[in-house]
């Protein structure tokens, strides 16, 4: 009763504050109005701050058209125009509607009036010039603007400070700071301020949807992947704007280590798999699904809502929640008659680090939202002997030489922008998960490494014991990069420190040019990046579960591996991968240590060069395929590279390249370019083909089949 006595005077004593005439005088602490009695102060906010934002619309016109519970909420400090803070100063008789805005600062003799935003002990009343001047400079120009309204900077005693005692004297000094809009926050710093408004976009929280977004809240999208049903939330594919973030656009990545999981299930089962950040839990679902009995799936989340999304997907997918080792009664009342749950999934909410320190798992799946540093050491202290631990990094900016002080800080390694640039991103990760395995007393065999635009996995079996880590921690090496030819080569093992290792170098640049022409980058992966068998046992599960989005990026990589031009690799059958993948799970793992050890020739070369790069000026290149025969029958081993669309994987040095690259280019005949250098390039052209035999005219003729 009390409170609607108090709604019906309002209006009236209202009517009664616009008729009354100016105060004569007034206290220093009645510079702010005082409160209405159905004002609310902010938590936020000090009780000085609480006259203020009560009567924020009697002292700010521009608001006058907006709702009352809106301009409560709203500071002095939060205006539409200058002149409307210029206003609260330069107030005369008739300007404003309620003469308890006028303060004792305001009656002053002369024009000088003080800063509604400043204390009196801060900024003393001037004339009308200068305080123009301040208002402009100093709470104006460094406001935050949104939707409309600027949150100028404000000095008033609204933010309690923790006194600060100076020799026998105590100091409560106050400070600047913001008035949010939405929340009616109080935030020290200018960027803080608009990361804070940042925030409530993102969320959704602004002035005009704030009440409409807690009202009524958007329905769950449904979406299809590899026949698994996953719920998402809105604004799935902005990781900003979300707590469970999906991306249609890693979808290679799920089905590559669907297919590595798939190989794996071959050699022993059950396994115990984890996916340690589950988001949707769109992984998860589809190991467990397609795979049924053989594994037995941990979908992991630290957030709370993700968590329940990912048992709301197990549902719809048919699958069982298993949380602390206990059925879900409820499950059951989803299913309909006739139909089958597929299997058992286990949903935890636990830090990923403490998750893997407590359990061993056969099976890890490391994706967190950019780099994987951090989960590297407890993903490696109680993985089980011959397990696999995939890796996704998505910090493509450090890793690509983009933010080289990132990479520096997250993987301890010195990068600069190369042609090899995504290889040199592979073989940096690879490196870090080497030295966390080494850490452990563990080593590592690297089943296959891809960069791609978006992300960079790696996937690594592992060796339990020190004479494994020894052998890792072996080929972890530092490589010298000329950054005029473009040359490189890891640098040798030796205990003796040589007077010029850029020696080592094929090229001739460092006693051709002044000055220091190489770079020592590193330390990286030296070794090989791709196990051929296992590739084809991936093919193989690739073609049983009809992947067909992922076949040809998995026959690339068999190809890279090998070594060898598509050509010469015949495409097996269902039927022969079959007895292969069947006879490759058969065999007893136990002699993977001693496989580390073969003969480094054996392995793919190091790197790629890129044609577009080393081509001549004035010159038109062959056909890459062409190029890649040429650089065959020169003996040369070959092939392309998923890492770059133009790159070519050979072990002829950059001199050889280039020779062969110059002896089957054409001249481009155009006006202006008939003499210099280009003459003297095509004469040496045409002398060689000149002498070309028959033989050779013969095998070029045979490089069409490619």
């Amino acid at each position: 009763m009390e409170n609607m006595a108090e709604e019906e005077l309002l209006p009236l004593k209202k009517e009664e504050v616009a008729q009354a005439p100016a105060p004569t005088s007034a206290p220093d602490s009645a510079r702010v109005p005082a409160p209405a009695p159905d004002s609310v102060p902010t938590p936020a906010s000090a009780p000085a701050l609480a006259p203020a934002l009560a009567q924020a619309s009697a002292l700010s016109p521009s608001l006058a058209s907006a709702p009352d519970e809106a301009e409560s909420k709203r500071h002095i400090s939060i205006q539409r125009q200058l002149a409307d803070l210029e206003k609260l100063a330069f107030v005369t008789e008739g300007d404003f509607d309620s003469a308890s805005s006028l303060n004792s600062d305001t009656l002053d003799a002369g024009n000088k009036q003080a800063c509604p935003l400043c204390p009196k002990e801060k900024f003393k009343a001037c004339n009308s010039h200068k305080l123009r001047r301040h208002l402009q400079n100093l709470h104006w120009k460094v406001s935050v603007e949104f939707e409309g309204y600027r949150m100028c900077i404000c000095h008033l005693p609204c933010r309690p400070v923790k006194p600060s005692v100076i020799g026998e004297q105590i100091s409560s000094k106050m400070g600047a700071h913001y008035h949010c809009i939405i929340c009616s926050a109080t935030i020290t710093r200018r960027t803080d301020m608009l990361g804070h408004v940042r925030r409530h976009v993102n969320k959704g929280e602004t002035e005009s949807r704030y009440i409409a977004a807690s009202a009524a809240k958007p329905s769950n999208e449904i979406l299809k992947e590899a026949d698994t049903d996953v719920q998402v939330c809105p604004n799935y594919s902005v990781p900003q704007k979300t707590d469970s973030y999906f991306n249609p656009k890693m979808k290679l990545n799920r089905q590559l280590i669907f297919c590595t999981l798939a190989a794996l299930a071959e050699e022993r089962k059950p396994l115990e798999c984890l996916d340690a950040f589950g988001a949707t839990g769109i992984m998860g679902l589809q190991w467990a699904k397609h795979l049924g009995n053989a594994v037995k799936v941990t979908i992991n989340d630290l957030n709370e809502n993700s968590v329940t999304l990912i048992q709301e997907n197990c549902h719809l997918n048919k699958l069982k929640v298993v949380v602390d080792s206990k059925e879900k009664e409820e499950s059951g009342d989803i299913l309909e008659e006739g139909e089958e749950k597929l299997g058992n999934i286990k949903v935890t909410k636990m830090d990923a680090n403490v998750l893997m320190h407590l359990r061993s798992f056969d099976f890890i799946h490391l994706d967190p939202f950019g780099t994987s540093v951090n989960y590297l050491d407890s993903a490696f202290r109680n993985i089980r002997n011959l397990g696999i631990v995939s890796v996704t990094s998505t910090d493509i900016s450090s890793l690509y030489a983009k933010a080289q002080h990132v990479a520096r800080r997250h993987y301890g390694c010195n990068i600069v922008r190369t042609e090899y640039y995504k290889e040199l991103a592979a073989r940096i990760v690879v490196a870090a998960v080497a030295r966390a395995a080494a850490r452990c007393n563990k080593g590592i065999e690297v089943l296959f490494a891809v960069a791609l635009e978006h992300f960079v996995l790696v996937v690594v079996r592992v060796l339990r014991g020190p004479t494994s880590a020894d052998e890792t921690a072996k080929k972890i090496q530092y490589l010298i990069h000329c950054q005029w030819c473009e040359e490189r080569i890891f640098q040798k093992d030796g205990n003796m420190v040589e007077e010029n290792p850029y020696r080592q170098l094929p090229c001739d640049c460092h006693g051709s040019m002044p000055g220091k022409t190489a770079i020592e980058l590193g330390p990286l992966w030296s070794s090989s990046l791709f196990s051929t068998g296992f590739l084809k046992r991936m093919l193989f599960e690739s073609l049983h579960h009809g992947l067909d989005d992922i076949q040809p990026l998995i026959k690339t990589l068999i190809f890279e591996s090998e070594c060898t031009p598509q050509s010469q690799f015949s495409v097996h059958s269902p039927s022969n991968l079959n007895k292969q993948g069947k006879r490759k799970g058969s065999e007893p793992i136990t002699n993977l240590a001693k496989k580390q050890k073969t003969d480094v020739s054996t392995e793919h070369p190091p790197f790629y060069y890129n044609v577009h790069r080393h081509s001549i000026k004035g010159m038109n290149m062959p056909k890459l395929k062409k190029f890649l025969c040429y650089l065959s029958q020169a003996g040369f081993r070959v092939s392309r590279t998923h890492f770059d669309p133009m790159g070519v994987r050979t072990d002829a040095p950059l001199v050889q390249f280039k020779s062969i690259l110059l002896k089957y280019s054409t001249p481009t005949y155009t006006g202006g370019q008939t003499e210099g250098h280009v003459q003297a390039a095509s004469e040496e052209t045409v002398a060689d083909r000149v002498e070309m035999s028959e033989k050779d005219k013969a095998e070029a003729g045979s490089c069409r089949r490619w």
